[in-house]
C-alpha cells in the first residue's frame, strides 16, 4: 500500500475544507446530464505525455492509436515512432488506464518524454508536448511538470498556442509545494489529488493556484508489464479530469477548451 497522505496543492479538497468550495454558481443550466450524458468519448483523441503507454494492457482497451518518443541528438530533442510502443515505468500506462476506464470510445496517443527513473529533461518535455499541439490532439493529459524557471516562458508559449489551437491541457500539479509549469497557467486545468474513493466526485477550487480537486489517493492502476498496483499523486487526478473533458469534448465537439473548463466548474461537486 502507499503512503495515504495526500500530496501537495490538495488542501482545498481535504473533508474538513470543501465547505470553503461553495459558491454561487453563474451557470444554472449546465447538469452533468447536459455536460456529457451519453457521451464515451468516441470522436476525440487524448494525448498522453508521460513514461509510454503499454498498448497491450487489458485496462487500455485496445485503444492505443499512435505511439511516439522524443530523443535528444546534437540538434537537440526530435519526435520519432515507438513502434514497440514501451512503457518505461508504468505511470504513463496508469494514466492511460484512468482515462479508458472513463471515456472508453476516445482514441489514445502515447508520447514518451521519460525515462526508466521516471524522469526527464523540460526540452523533452516541451517537444513532447508541442508534438501533440500540433498533431491536434483534442485533450492533451500532463501528468508530470517543469520546475525549471529557464523554461517557464517556453511552456507558457505552448499553453496558450494549445488554447488557441483548441486543444485542451489538463495538467496535475507538482506533487511538491512550489511552482511548476504549465500547472499554473490559466489556460491549463490544473488538477490536485482528493481522498474520495468514488472517480465521478470532483471539485472547482475558485482559489489558485489549483483549480480541480479529483480521485488521486489509492487508485488501484494498471501498471506495465500487464501489471497492477495501487498508488497515491497527483498525477492521477490529473487523467480523471482529462478522461471527463474527454466525454465534454466528445459530446461537444465545437466547445472550445474556455468552455470545456466551465462546464467542468459547473458540474463539479459541493
Amino acid at each position: 500500500m502507499t503512503d495515504p497522505v495526500l500530496p501537495a496543492w490538495s488542501e482545498p479538497f481535504v473533508e474538513g475544507r470543501r465547505g470553503d468550495l461553495d459558491r454561487a454558481r453563474p451557470i444554472g443550466a449546465v447538469d452533468r446530464d447536459y455536460a456529457f450524458g451519453g457521451s464515451d468519448g468516441a470522436g476525440v483523441t487524448v494525448a498522453i505525455v508521460d513514461s509510454g503507454v503499454d498498448g497491450t494492457h487489458p485496462a487500455v482497451g485496445g485503444r492505443l492509436v499512435a505511439s511516439v518518443k522524443v530523443e535528444m541528438s546534437e540538434d537537440g530533442p526530435g519526435v520519432v515512432d515507438d513502434p514497440e510502443r514501451l512503457d518505461v515505468v508504468g505511470h504513463g500506462t496508469a494514466c492511460a488506464g484512468i482515462i479508458h476506464a472513463l471515456a472508453p470510445a476516445a482514441d489514445l496517443v502515447s508520447v514518451r518524454v521519460l525515462g526508466p527513473d521516471n524522469r526527464g529533461k523540460g526540452a523533452v518535455f516541451a517537444a513532447g508536448l508541442e508534438w501533440a499541439i500540433e498533431r491536434g490532439a483534442s485533450v492533451v493529459n500532463l501528468s508530470l511538470s517543469s520546475r525549471s524557471e529557464a523554461l517557464a516562458g517556453v511552456f507558457h508559449e505552448l499553453a496558450d498556442r494549445a488554447y488557441f489551437a483548441n486543444v485542451l491541457l489538463v495538467c496535475a500539479a507538482n506533487n511538491v509545494p512550489g511552482p511548476s509549469y504549465p500547472s499554473l497557467f490559466a489556460s491549463v486545468v490544473s488538477v490536485a489529488a482528493h481522498d474520495v474513493p468514488d472517480s465521478w466526485t470532483w471539485f472547482y477550487n475558485p482559489r489558485p493556484p489549483v483549480e480541480f480537486g479529483a480521485r488521486g489517493v489509492e487508485v488501484e492502476v494498471p501498471w506495465r508489464d500487464g501489471g497492477w498496483m495501487v498508488a497515491t499523486g497527483n498525477s492521477f487526478a490529473a487523467p480523471h479530469i482529462a478522461g471527463l473533458a474527454a466525454l465534454i469534448r466528445a459530446k461537444h465537439p465545437s466547445a472550445s477548451p474556455f468552455e470545456v473548463k466551465a462546464m467542468l466548474a459547473a458540474t463539479a461537486d459541493r
